[in-house]
Formats: C-alpha cells, sequence, structure tokens
C-alpha cells in the first residue's frame, strides 16, 4: 500500500505521527517514518507500533506524499532521496527554505506545500500557516491542511507571508513563555511561594487563551471586561503601557520576521 512518509522523526516529527493516528487521518500501516538516528528509530517503534520506522526512505515501500520534517541543513538530502521515491506531494516544514529550492531539489514530480507550524504541536494546539508551491493546487492544500490539522490550526497564506507568520507565530510560544517567567517572578516578589506562583500565572495563562478563543470576544473587548475604571487591573496595565510592553512586543515579532526574511535568503 501507498504511505504518506515523515522524513525526520524528530519532535516535530513525532508529534505529527501521533496527531495522524489519534484523529483517525492515518492507520499505523499507512504512516512511515525515516530517521537516521538509531536511538530515535528505537523510541519512535516503541511509541507507534505498527508504523513503519526505517533508516532509509528506500524501506518506505510505495510513497504516495510526503513530509519534509528534517533541518534546514539536511533539506538536500531529504529531496535527493525523495525524488528517487517520486512522491505525489511534499509538504516541507523545514524553516527557511522556500518552494522554488524545494521543487529545483525534488524535480518537477511533485506538488510542493510549505508550512510554518509552531511547538505548539507537539500538544496537539499548533498554530500553522501553508502557502502553495508553483505546482500545488486546491487539492494540495487541502491534503496539507489536512494533515497539519491533526495537531492544531491551520491558515493559508501567500508564501512571502511566512516570514511574517514565524515572527508571530512559529517565535510565539517563547514570547509568552518569557510572560510566563515574569508573571511567575512577579508573585514571587509579592510574596508569594514559588510553586503558588508558578500555579496561578500557568492557569491565568491558559485561561485567557481559552476565552480567547471560546468567547467569541475580541481582545480588546475582554480586556476592558476585567478592567475595572481607577481599579487594580487599570493600575496594571497603567504600568505596563508605561513601560512600553505593547511596543516591545511589536518590535519583537518584526525583529523575528526580518530575521526569518535573512535566513531563507
Amino acid at each position: 500500500m501507498t504511505r504518506l512518509v515523515l522524513v525526520g522523526g524528530g519532535r516535530m516529527g513525532e508529534a505529527l505521527v501521533g496527531g495522524l493516528l489519534s484523529s483517525g487521518w492515518a492507520s499505523p500501516d499507512g504512516l512511515a517514518v525515516v530517521e537516521v538516528a538509531a536511538e530515535r528509530r528505537e523510541a519512535l517503534a516503541s511509541r507507534f507500533p505498527g508504523v513503519l520506522v526505517t533508516s532509509g526512505i528506500e524501506g518506505a515501500g510505495p510513497v504516495g506524499g510526503a513530509v519534509v520534517a528534517v533541518k534546514p541543513a539536511d533539506v538536500p538530502d531529504a529531496c535527493t532521496a525523495l525524488r528517487l521515491a517520486a512522491p505525489g506531494r511534499v509538504l516541507s516544514i523545514a524553516a527557511g527554505v522556500p518552494t522554488a529550492r524545494l521543487e529545483a531539489a525534488l524535480g518537477s514530480g511533485p506538488a510542493v506545500v510549505r508550512a510554518m507550524p509552531n511547538t505548539a504541536a507537539l500538544v496537539g494546539a499548533g498554530a500553522a500557516a501553508i502557502a502553495a508551491g508553483a505546482s500545488a493546487g486546491e487539492d494540495d492544500l487541502a491534503w496539507a491542511e489536512s494533515i497539519l490539522g491533526a495537531v492544531g490550526t491551520v491558515v493559508r497564506v501567500p508564501e512571502r507571508l511566512l516570514d511574517a507568520v514565524t515572527g508571530l507565530s512559529g517565535s510565539g510560544p517563547a514570547y509568552v513563555f518569557l510572560v510566563a517567567e515574569a508573571l511567575i517572578e512577579a508573585g514571587v516578589l509579592a510574596g508569594l511561594s514559588r510553586p503558588t506562583s508558578a500555579a496561578l500565572a500557568t492557569q491565568t495563562i491558559l485561561g485567557a487563551a481559552r476565552m480567547l478563543t471560546e468567547s467569541g470576544d475580541a481582545p480588546e473587548v475582554l480586556r476592558g471586561g476585567v478592567t475595572s475604571p481607577g481599579g487594580t487591573t487599570a493600575a496594571g496595565l497603567r504600568e505596563l503601557e508605561r513601560a512600553g510592553v505593547r511596543s516591545a512586543f511589536l518590535d519583537a515579532v518584526m525583529a523575528a520576521t526580518e530575521r526569518s526574511r535573512q535566513l531563507g535568503g
């Protein structure tokens, strides 16, 4: 039978396999993972019984589609191997590698879709954007969307905007983690024990995120709902604005976007 082959069995590849299986997108015998590291192969084979885990693409059998989930420096070797396997479609989640470069390495056969996911895919709550290569059509985008949709939310953008996606959602988890660190330290400074502060800060971020996704209200509406005139939240927000926190986030996203452009060039 033809398989979806994931070239690269790192954390993101592992997350995709888990998501595809748990969502029913594929059965174990419909997936294969190509991973060069023996230790990772053993770990993947143990976690996903029935999924073919192999050291080379030649051991994967007939390939219907493929996901390139390797580091950017390893993309040429991955594409060379895939070119011989002749998949009909290729989804790449390799950071900073444009579709034109992928298409040149893969040859004229497969339709190519490029994606920028983020690390929250590891817990099934990822945010990803996809962009079509020169020969990718609606069916190819829907195929890629269904794969990444098994581990989170997917949006479509022109490829020129994937650097902005990198700056926002690709790097975004680190921004949130930094906010969490700061809130925990602030709670300790205010007199809470570190475990108590960590529990409250973490749940506060989780609860706020759920309100954003489930209430249907815009963030400014939600913020207004917890900000009483002259109250404690208003006092805290005034300090954040005075410190330029809003501008700092704008600058962070733009800096990460520009760095993504440089790396992709």
